[in-house]
């Protein structure tokens, strides 16, 4: 739980559940640490927040970024696992799953860019694209004034 109000700042305390995890093996060498917003997410801190925690991750030597890739456990060089597939494929996996089993009906506004970004953690270039993935495999349409819908059960792939 982090002490708001205490005097180590917010990125600092957040710094120290994320070396935690480091130290405990949740995060192994070269997996990527959370992601800025999946950091906004879970500690319902500002962005600005975020990029210091990689900051002092980074001060601490526990973690190196790779520019437009994220930031990884361990040193620079260390060979870095990537998850097997995009995240923005598996959200889009996990919407159509709601939508097969009823959760999200046809003619029905899915969640927002904004709640997806909330939900998974993710940045608002990711929600678009798995939106766009829902879109071209025929599970979602946009519909003016009302954002975007799930498509008539006879567009879905089979």
């Amino acid at each position: 739980m982090l002490d708001r109000d205490g005097p180590v700042p917010l990125y600092v305390q957040v710094a120290e559940v994320i070396q935690e995890r480091i130290t405990d093996g949740r995060l192994r060498t070269g997996e990527p640490v959370p992601s800025e917003a999946a950091m906004e997410a879970e500690f319902g801190i500002g962005r600005s927040t975020a990029r210091n925690v990689a900051r002092e991750l980074r001060r601490r030597r526990l973690v190196h970024t790779v520019q437009g890739e994220g930031t990884f456990v361990g040193p620079v060089g260390v060979p870095l696992l990537k998850p097997t597939r995009a995240l923005y494929v598996a959200i889009a996996e996990d919407i159509a799953g709601r939508v097969r089993r009823g959760e999200l009906r046809p003619n029905r506004a899915i969640p927002s860019e904004s709640a997806l970004m909330r939900r998974y953690g993710v940045a608002k270039v990711t929600a678009r694209q798995a939106i766009a993935r829902l879109r071209d495999d025929g599970w979602v349409v946009t519909v003016p004034h009302r954002g975007v819908c799930v498509s008539d059960p006879k567009n879905w792939p089979t």
